[in-house]
């Protein structure tokens, strides 16, 4: 780890704020590890056995990755332990969200994160207690302008987001029935996959790939690197998965995305315990964790590495099991080995998506939106392969670059 990763890594965050539910014991924080630009962003997440520590690592983690998405505010996160299968998970979430809304009234804004859903959960709440949209902090804390301009774009913002993806180079054939924040963070993960080859070398087509999580970020990565000619070998999820060594047909694929919640409805499921023994040996060189934070094990890692896995596009925040929150002894291991597209570039869509919708004025569609997450990526992977050519120690050298980039700012 270069000195830069463990300073910024070691320093404390600037705000930290800690509510106890006395109704139904649940924890929340939100975590704002600096307010440059007078504002933070990082989404709301809820598992059981949350800590502290996990959402200041996350909170860290959007500050870098703000350096790619824009816009240039400071990092942060929402973290509640709570069970999010509770049927009392609204009740919690509701207490959560009036406790903290001085916070995303002014300088902070949020959005879907593990377990929550943006359009579902996050915005209706926040809505029934007078907030615009949950980025409204940022754009009341970050833009220097006059209110009316405030509400445009707020305004730029509740369209883009829940917008409905009706470009057909972007949805499946079988249905059009997802909205912008389904699909972008997915999406951008896999981007990251496809710039990787065209950058470092190599064709992607044909290169075998296995998705860990198939909520929206592994089904609809899953699905574009389908498209893009990948062959999807094996999912995991919580419960189980499926391998075909052929490979699943794009008709397979489509349908899987479309019931991404009920694998366990397909005739070829396996069982949890069975698929975590088979699935890492099956031979992939694309290999997507999309399924939560710390839950990739090295010898997990040393098993597909052994049977052909050239790089990792990091569709969950902090994917790697170290306690440490950027380059730990796992990731430092697996850097040296293969290509590792991390985190704060490769999952970076929704983020991106806010800042281009308040930055920028003019016409919202699909293809504006699509094509700018995949150009940020680029431009971001282009950056470190000037000082990577290799692929190799790629997640630490484009830290370097974004930290540095923070020193720079106030």
């Amino acid at each position: 780890m270069s000195s830069l990763i463990k300073e910024f890594e070691q320093t404390p965050p600037e705000i930290v704020f800690e509510w106890k539910d006395k109704e139904l014991g649940a924890e929340g924080w939100v975590v704002i590890n600096s307010l440059k630009g007078g504002a933070a962003g990082g989404g709301t997440r809820m598992r059981k056995g949350l800590n502290r520590n996990e959402v200041e690592s996350l909170a860290k983690t959007m500050e870098i990755k703000f350096t790619v998405s824009g816009p240039k505010i400071g990092g942060a996160k929402s973290g509640i332990n709570f069970d999010p299968k509770n049927p009392k998970k609204a009740e919690v979430l509701k207490r959560w969200y009036k406790v903290i809304m001085p916070l995303l009234k002014n300088y902070y804004g949020t959005g879907g994160d593990l377990n929550i859903d943006e359009l579902v959960e996050v915005i209706p709440i926040t809505e029934s207690y007078g907030l615009s949209h949950p980025q409204e902090g940022v754009v009341n804390g970050f833009f220097s302008m006059e209110i009316s301009k405030h509400k445009d774009k707020i305004e730029r913002l509740q369209y883009g987001v829940s917008k409905q993806v009706t470009d057909k180079k972007y949805i499946p054939t079988t249905t059009n029935n997802y909205k912008i924040a389904d699909l972008i963070t997915g999406y951008g993960v896999s981007e990251a996959i496809k710039h990787y080859y065209n950058i470092w070398g190599g064709k992607i087509e044909e290169k075998r790939a296995i998705v860990q999580g198939w909520g929206n970020v592994g089904a609809a990565a899953g699905f574009y690197l389908a498209n893009y000619g990948v062959k999807i070998v094996g999912i995991v999820d919580y419960n189980g998965g499926l391998i075909n060594t052929e490979g699943f047909n794009i008709q397979e694929i489509e349908a899987l995305l479309a019931s991404k919640k009920s694998l366990k409805e397909q005739t070829t499921f396996i069982d949890f315990e069975t698929i975590m023994r088979q699935i890492w040996s099956v031979g992939a060189e694309i290999f997507i964790p999309a399924a939560g934070s710390r839950m990739v094990e090295k010898s997990q890692l040393d098993t597909m590495i052994a049977n052909g896995l050239e790089v990792i596009s990091c569709g969950a925040n902090v994917p790697f099991n170290d306690a440490e929150i950027f380059m730990g002894n796992i990731l430092s291991e697996m850097d040296k080995k293969i290509a590792i597209l991390p985190d704060f570039i490769a999952n970076c869509g929704m983020a991106r998506v806010f800042a281009f919708l308040m930055e920028n004025e003019g016409e919202i569609t699909d293809e504006i939106l699509f094509k700018d997450t995949s150009n940020v990526i680029k431009d971001a992977l282009q950056k470190t392969y000037e000082v990577c050519p290799k692929g190799i120690n790629l997640t630490e050298k484009s830290l370097d670059i974004a930290i540095k980039e923070l020193q720079n700012r106030k």
